[in-house]
């Protein structure tokens, strides 16, 4: 099976669009044509998991967490992290890492973490915003009723009109439009000097920004005025509520702290939780915001929609005490703890597509730090 097969079928898991800006996400050591044998995945590629990949026969790795994250200055052996890719590109192993794309995704990682807490309504804590390159701007023109299909037909020959599978997308209006031309003018209806009112049609279609050049051009072609009306309006993202940054849960009966504990505890395959309480300590809980990972960047908007609770892998001692005193009790779980289990459930839904490919979770990936 061809790299290029299972990037297709991670891209329609994880959509790269829906990464961090900051993150370094999707193909990162190979090429799309080589062969991947087998497939490993992983949270961190590390030393020991590429031996792994070795000796298993894998051809391509899933890393999570993406190993190339800066630029990398130069790619010698004289560097850990150097020498992991440098040896991975010298065995003809692929890398390919969704890292924040799996966090935002449906049925990605936090949404994994967020229906292990119970029964209730999961949405994203930050919507992501979401925008078809066909729908980024909107071309509006004012012309007569018979005129509107030759422009319409003319403008969705360069890209205007596509909303998802459909063509030729429009709205029409009918109004009454004005105008008095100059001496120098030749109206294409009614007469110069004089104040003209025209039954018109409003013609709207979306269009890629990429288009509009060549779409403003084709409309004064094929419009019949001297001087088209040409209106342009840039289209904003529309929020995703189940896709995005974090999720929101709000359960659907309140539950102490030590019922969602152990929750969380079954979910993550963990003994030990790190608990920073927050606001009466008999309290029950219903609203929890969830983070895979470092979740401080997170913090403000979890308290801004009332979370009572907020669970991450980690977060800095002072974003902790921060969430204290707005009344949120923190979770720490551990960075990777709150990551590696969803690998399992990747693995599956691999195997549901791709049912010919050998799909291997790394027995050697496991959380650097330990508890003694």
């Amino acid at each position: 099976m061809q790299v290029a097969r299972i990037i297709a079928e991670m891209e329609s898991i994880a959509p790269l669009e829906h990464a961090a800006q900051w993150d370094n996400v999707g193909l990162l050591v190979g090429s799309p044509h080589w062969r991947a044998g087998s497939l490993l995945l992983t949270i961190d590629l590390t030393d020991a998991v590429l031996r792994e990949a070795v000796d298993a026969g894998a051809r391509m790795i899933i890393a999570y967490h993406p190993p190339i994250f800066r630029p990398l200055p130069r790619l010698t052996d004289a560097d850990p992290l150097q020498r992991i890719v440098l040896e991975a590109a010298r065995r003809g192993i692929s890398v390919y890492s969704p890292h924040t794309a799996l966090d935002a995704a449906p049925g990605g990682v936090n949404d994994w973490i967020a229906t292990g807490l119970g029964d209730g309504d999961v949405r994203a804590l930050r919507p992501a915003p979401v925008l078809p390159e066909s729908e980024q701007c909107k071309l509006v023109t004012f012309c007569p009723a018979d005129a509107v299909d030759r422009l319409r037909g003319a403008l969705a020959t360069v890209g205007a009109g596509r909303i998802g599978e459909y063509e030729l997308c429009s709205f029409e209006l009918t109004g009454t439009g004005t105008f008095l031309g100059g001496p120098g003018t030749h109206p294409a209806v009614g007469r110069r000097g004089a104040l003209e009112h025209i039954d018109e049609v409003r013609l709207e279609m979306v269009c890629p920004e990429a288009s509009l050049p060549l779409a403003v051009t084709t409309l004064g072609q094929f419009h019949p005025y001297e001087e088209p009306p040409i209106e342009i309006y840039r289209l904003q993202p529309r929020p995703q509520r189940h896709v995005g940054d974090g999720r929101r849960v709000v359960l659907d009966r309140r539950q102490p702290l030590s019922v969602i504990v152990e929750r969380i505890k079954r979910r993550l395959g963990v003994t030990r939780l790190r608990v920073a309480a927050g606001g009466p300590s008999a309290r029950r809980y219903r609203t929890i915001g969830v983070c895979a990972g470092a979740g401080a960047a997170l913090r403000e908007a979890a308290t801004a929609q009332e979370c009572e609770l907020f669970l991450t892998g980690e977060m800095r001692h002072h974003d902790v005490l921060a969430a204290q005193a707005a009344g949120c009790t923190v979770v720490l779980a551990g960075h990777t703890n709150t990551e590696r289990g969803y690998l399992k459930i990747l693995r599956k839904r691999l195997q549901r597509s791709l049912t010919t490919l050998d799909v291997i979770v790394s027995r050697q990936d496991t959380d650097p730090l330990r508890t003694m």
